[in-house]
């Protein structure tokens, strides 16, 4: 054999050597479902943004969920056919945890508590002086949450509230670092010492960590990310069985993303606590933490509910290339079915769960948002056309109809 193909034969055998660490392309097929965290290369231009793992609860936060839980308890029980005033004002109070503010049932929000109530009594008003005629598929109403809280025991709602309140209480670093990065709140004063949990946020060219809050170095723009990304495998996906199983469903394909196994739907029925009137947000929150390692900190960190209400699109956007990218890991979408938004939609329906699970950039045209779509309506209504489960849409649309829902949230 002659030298020049003995070269050849050996860099064969390295290239054969290095092809299982070469990194694939954007195809649709999904990223690995826990894939290994991409290495830093020796210098990089662009910084990657992290975010916080669980903080602790100080002696202040516990103070505070004493505070307002014992609010809701000295009012004792609360009859579900009270007046949408009451209902709203006994079951619905916020904490704030160090300048931002979390109200039960609701999530982290921009609003007062005060303002949150007025808005959640108008909603409960309404739907309770005018039932939804609208094709039910599984989200929780406000009215039915509030209702639901009114029907537990004085007790067993103090628990309830303890347990969702210590949740968020330990999940407030990455709230900030949200708002920080991708809206451009400043960080309070001495954060990074407050947060032991908030891990390096960027990585400088050589491999440097960047403090967290470094002014100017701690935030990623949209044309620092990919043209495309995806995770989860576009086969484990499955149309929910029951009308009222949105929640349940999306729990299932998020969990199988992780796991590679497929729990069934009641399975996830179980631990939503889903009734026949549907799933609430923050139980999809709960149990997303609870039941993948989606919530460790080298992926999204601890799940949260956010209001999305004051959130334009190119933040929208960004949090979802943020959350694909940088955390691979999906989003809990939160939207209500208008066929203005789904034109794949044979008629309105209610308000819904999806799995975001991608995006594409398209240039200068609006790009698009992936997601797996728990709903088809042809399992229900024979008549009506059939919908896909893994779908591309327009990103600007999903924005619209996730900020058209009654709670403006998503779990993210």
């Amino acid at each position: 054999m002659t030298r020049a193909r003995w070269i050849s034969l050996g860099v064969l055998v390295l290239l054969l050597a290095l092809l299982p660490f070469v990194p694939h392309g954007g195809g649709d097929d999904g990223a690995a479902r826990r894939a290994a965290a991409p290495a830093a290369p020796a210098a990089r231009t662009a910084p990657v943004a992290l975010t916080a793992g669980y903080g602790r609860v100080t002696p202040e936060y516990r103070r505070t969920i004493a505070r307002v839980v014992d609010a809701g308890r000295t009012v004792g029980r609360v009859a579900a056919t009270a007046s949408p005033r009451t209902l709203v004002a006994r079951t619905v109070r916020c904490a704030t945890f160090e300048g931002q503010r979390y109200c039960l049932g609701q999530g982290w929000t921009h609003l007062t508590e005060a303002q949150v109530q007025r808005r959640t009594t108008a909603l409960v008003a309404r739907q309770s002086a005018k039932p939804s005629t609208r094709q039910g598929t599984g989200d929780l109403s406000t009215l039915n949450a509030v209702r639901q809280a009114a029907r537990m025991s004085p007790q067993a709602r103090a628990a309830a509230e303890t347990a969702e309140l210590t949740q968020a209480a330990r999940s407030v670093a990455k709230v900030w670092l949200l708002r920080h990065q991708i809206q451009g709140v400043p960080l309070p004063p001495h954060f990074r010492a407050l947060h032991p949990e908030v891990h390096a946020l960027t990585t400088a060219p050589g491999g440097r960590a960047v403090p967290a809050g470094t002014a100017g170095r701690s935030v990623k723009h949209w044309r620092d990310y990919p043209d495309r990304g995806v995770v989860l495998n576009r086969h484990h996906v499955t149309e929910q069985r029951r009308t009222y199983w949105c929640g349940p469903t999306s729990m299932q394909m998020i969990a199988w993303g992780w796991s590679g196994t497929a729990r069934s739907q009641h399975h996830w029925a179980t631990k939503l606590g889903t009734t026949t009137s549907g799933s609430a947000i923050t139980s999809m929150v709960s149990v997303v933490n609870r039941y993948t390692g989606y919530d460790k900190e080298s992926y999204a960190g601890p799940y949260i509910t956010l209001d999305i209400s004051d959130w334009s699109f190119r933040e929208w956007r960004l949090l979802m290339a943020r959350h694909i990218v940088d955390y691979r890991a999906p989003v809990v979408l939160h939207p209500v079915l208008l066929t203005q938004f789904y034109p794949y939609l044979d008629h309105d329906g209610s308000g819904h769960f999806q799995v975001g699970r991608g995006y594409q950039k398209q240039g200068t045209h609006t790009p698009l948002l992936s997601y797996f779509e728990p709903w088809n309506q042809q399992r229900f209504h024979p008549d009506e056309p059939y919908i896909p489960r893994v779908q591309w849409r327009n990103a600007y649309r999903s924005y619209r109809a996730n900020r058209a829902h009654f709670q403006h949230n998503v779990g993210v």
